[in-house]
């Protein structure tokens, strides 16, 4: 596990749902939820908030957990938050170039958390306690 490359993730992703827990629009402009004057209005501003502040959560909590069962557990939720995104935004957005632009970024923050579980870190090796006579 890259415990370096799953804090990052982390973080840039609380910070991103930070951000746009505050401004929805952060969202809302490049995924094309704005009306012709380029406005978010309130019910996008309600519905994409939740959505921001997971991001922020689970990026907090991928960017703070213990390393091991606590830090997978968190890149698994920041996995399926990222894949999901990428079928549901895929398949609801206005616009072709816009599905594929929001498949690509979710599909891309997810693979560097699966990375991050996958690719070779820092490894704890078992060791067996001394045993006989030069035992120290």
């Amino acid at each position: 596990m890259k415990v370096g490359l799953l804090r990052a993730v982390g973080v840039a992703t609380a910070v991103y749902g930070m951000a746009v827990t505050a401004v929805p629009a952060l969202l809302a402009r490049p995924s094309g939820l704005v009306d012709e004057e380029g406005r978010t209005g309130r019910a996008t501003r309600t519905s994409l908030r939740p959505l921001a502040w997971r991001d922020a959560v689970s990026g907090l909590a991928l960017a703070v957990a213990p390393e091991g069962p606590a830090l997978r557990t968190a890149a698994y939720v920041r996995i399926a938050a990222d894949f999901g995104d990428a079928v549901l935004l895929g398949a609801t957005l206005p616009g072709r170039d816009r599905k594929l632009a929001a498949v690509a970024v979710s599909v891309g923050w997810g693979a560097l958390s699966v990375a991050g579980l996958l690719t070779g870190g820092r490894r704890e090796v078992m060791s067996r306690p001394a045993s006989g006579p030069l035992q120290a």
